[in-house]
């Protein structure tokens, strides 16, 4: 089958939760309207990755922040995948939920291989899942759960049935990077071509954009660049670069 998917490259503000929710609910009604099934949006997009405004504003899930965004998929009736600051009790997660058309989360992943400057902030998740779904077996990732010394993550959610793996994403430089000197993006064409390559599937990874404002990269910044791979391995499509480079991107996914 035919699946068309948004990569929802939106701007996520440090510790502007309510700010970034409502991105993000456009975001989401704006690829329905562009006839896509499914949209993913980047990873932290509420406080923002390794904001320590995460320790106030995070919540549980489900929760005030999930319940928005399901409400938003619901009334879009698209299939969202979305990273969130999660509060279990006295620890923080930095979690993505897979919620369905009708508005109900149907799997949660809390990123595990979390860098070691975020550890800090976020415990460590323990468990994989996938869930099957119209539009296939979809799995979710965070991230660096996807660099090239952590695939074993992936390839298990693809030894578990995964037809399309999905990866909220926060993927920053230094303030300087030029990316006409130094184009950015091997690291996940790598690691991308790798789980696609070897199992057959799609990987979706997006990347927010803006300025990190606060947290141990303060300075650096997100530019976008998110990345469809096709389960033979080669790019679809590339979101733009830069810290102001939002944008929606629809991809054409031929499935299983």
């Amino acid at each position: 089958m035919t699946l068309r998917v948004g990569m929802g490259q939106m701007l996520v503000e440090g510790g502007a939760a309510q700010a970034n929710l409502a991105r993000a609910v456009a975001m989401i009604d704006r690829a329905a309207r562009e006839k896509c099934s499914l949209v993913v949006l980047p990873e932290c997009l509420d406080a923002g990755w390794t904001h320590p405004s995460a320790r106030d504003l995070a919540r549980p899930i489900p929760g005030e922040s999930s319940v928005q965004l399901a409400e938003a998929a619901r009334e879009a009736g698209v299939y969202v995948v979305a990273g969130l600051t999660e509060r279990d009790g006295a620890r923080l997660y930095n979690a993505a939920v897979l919620i369905s058309p009708a508005g109900d989360i149907l799997l949660k992943h809390r990123k595990i291989n979390e860098l070691d400057i975020g550890r800090d902030l976020y415990a460590t998740g323990d468990r994989l899942g996938v869930v099957r779904t119209p539009l296939g077996v979809l799995g979710v990732t965070i991230c660096a759960d996807n660099f090239p010394e952590s695939l074993d993550l992936a390839h298990a959610l693809a030894r578990m049935g995964c037809q399309i793996l999905l990866s909220p994403c926060a993927w920053a430089v230094d303030a300087a990077h030029d990316n006409g000197r130094e184009p950015y993006g091997s690291l996940w064409l790598e690691s991308y071509s790798a789980i696609a390559g070897r199992h057959g599937i799609p990987v979706i990874g997006v990347s927010n954009v803006g300025w990190l404002t606060g947290g141990p990269w303060q300075g650096r910044k997100c530019i976008g660049n998110s990345l469809a791979m096709g389960a033979g391995g080669a790019p679809l499509a590339w979101g733009p670069y830069g810290a102001g480079a939002e944008a929606l991107v629809s991809v054409s996914l031929e499935t299983r």
